[in-house]
Order: structure tokens, then C-alpha cells, then sequence
């Protein structure tokens, strides 16, 4: 608890204060998108199991990953190279965050971990990728690959234990879990952003029937 409140000063005195955070009664500060925290600490009726789920992630990340791909096919360039009003991010960077965290959720199963430093050497890997079509050709092929792993059979990838920024000590299957609510929660930020902000109206967004059953509760943001 102390060290998550001197955190939270270290990051109020830098002046950062979009970043993913939770401050409970003035007194509880839970950083990241962290369920095994979030979920008791707001008593959510939210209860995960994966057995036999791999066919249902598979076709979620079908359908939210090929949505942010027509999303940013919509964006001029102007658009990718400004930045949004809620973090000092540009457009870019929101979508690729979108696309690239679950990539880098499942090369957990390779990787070992899902560390703030595997994000970071994932945004230099990908820093050369800038067009709208360079970003839907990267997003297909992390798609195509993850629906390739989730539909493998490899329950020891599957059910390997890993570390991780997003959740804690969890499996790779819960990880890929988590990263979709995530994702999930930022591409409808961006439809948001591009009606509101930039009055793109989204062609062939993803529906509440592509979103059922993703959890991103309003309570945690």
C-alpha cells in the first residue's frame, strides 16, 4: 500500500496523470489494469473462467482486432499525428496500443512475461510502422497470429504462468483475456474520439454482439 501511494506522488509530482489509476476512498491507490485487485475492491459480480474458452477468445479478438483495423483505415494522417485529448498520446499511438499490447500478451508464451520493458521494446520494434496502411497490415498479421495460437491446442503455452504489468502472476490464456477487455476499452474510447472529436462517424464498428461478454466495467476507469 505505501509503496503504491509513493508511486502514485512520484507520478502526480511528474505530472502524469492519464495513466491507468485507481484511488480508492482517498486511501487505496491500485496502478494498472490489475482484476485480481479491481474486482474485490469494487465487489464486482465479475467471475473469469477460460476452461475450454480458447474458441470464444479467438473469435473476440477476430472481431475487436479487425474493428480497430477499419478504425484506423479511417484516419488521415493529420489525424494519426495528433494528439488525443485524454493522454499525451497521438492517434497513432492509441491505435497501435490496441493492436500491439495483445501481440505482446501473446508472445508471453515465447517471452516469459509481459513486463513494462517488453512494452517499451515493443513500441521501438514498432516505431517505423506510421501510415493508417501500414497499421492495418501490421494488425492483420497479429490477428492472424493470434487466432493461429488460440486455435493450436498447445494448453502448455496456454496454461504457462507468466509475470506480468496487466494482472500479476496470471496464465498466458488470462493474460490474452485481460489485454482484450483492455483493448476492448480503448477502441471505444477512439470511436468516442471520432465522432466527438474529429466527426468521423466509425464505418462497420464493432456491435454490442461483438462486445458481449468482454469485460470492461465503467467502474474500473
Amino acid at each position: 500500500m505505501l509503496e503504491d501511494q509513493q508511486a502514485m506522488e512520484d507520478l502526480r509530482s511528474r505530472g502524469i496523470k492519464a495513466l491507468p489509476v485507481t484511488i480508492i476512498d482517498d486511501t487505496e491507490v491500485i496502478i494498472g489494469y490489475f482484476p485480481k485487485k479491481l474486482i474485490p475492491a469494487f465487489n464486482l459480480d465479475v467471475k473469469v473462467d477460460l476452461s475450454g474458452k480458447t474458441e470464444w477468445l479467438a473469435d473476440k479478438y477476430e472481431k475487436i482486432l479487425s474493428a480497430a483495423g477499419r478504425a484506423a483505415a479511417q484516419f488521415s494522417q493529420d489525424n494519426l499525428d495528433t494528439d488525443v485529448p485524454w493522454r499525451p498520446w497521438t492517434g497513432r499511438k492509441t491505435v497501435m496500443h490496441i493492436i500491439s499490447f495483445p501481440e505482446v500478451a501473446y508472445l508471453s508464451h515465447k517471452v516469459g512475461s509481459m513486463s513494462e520493458e517488453d512494452m517499451r521494446a515493443s513500441d521501438e520494434r514498432l516505431k517505423d510502422i506510421y501510415t493508417a496502411e501500414e497499421m492495418v497490415e501490421y494488425g492483420n498479421k497479429v490477428r492472424h497470429d493470434i487466432i493461429a495460437f488460440l486455435n493450436s491446442g498447445n494448453n502448455e503455452a496456454f496454461d504457462r504462468e507468466v509475470p506480468a504489468h496487466y494482472g500479476g502472476e496470471v496464465t498466458v490464456l488470462e493474460l490474452l483475456n485481460i489485454i482484450l477487455s483492455h483493448s476492448t476499452h480503448h477502441l471505444k474510447q477512439v470511436y468516442h474520439y471520432m465522432q466527438n472529436n474529429l466527426g468521423i462517424t466509425p464505418e462497420d464498428p464493432a456491435s454490442e454482439a461483438d462486445f458481449e461478454g468482454i469485460n470492461t466495467p465503467e467502474e474500473l476507469f
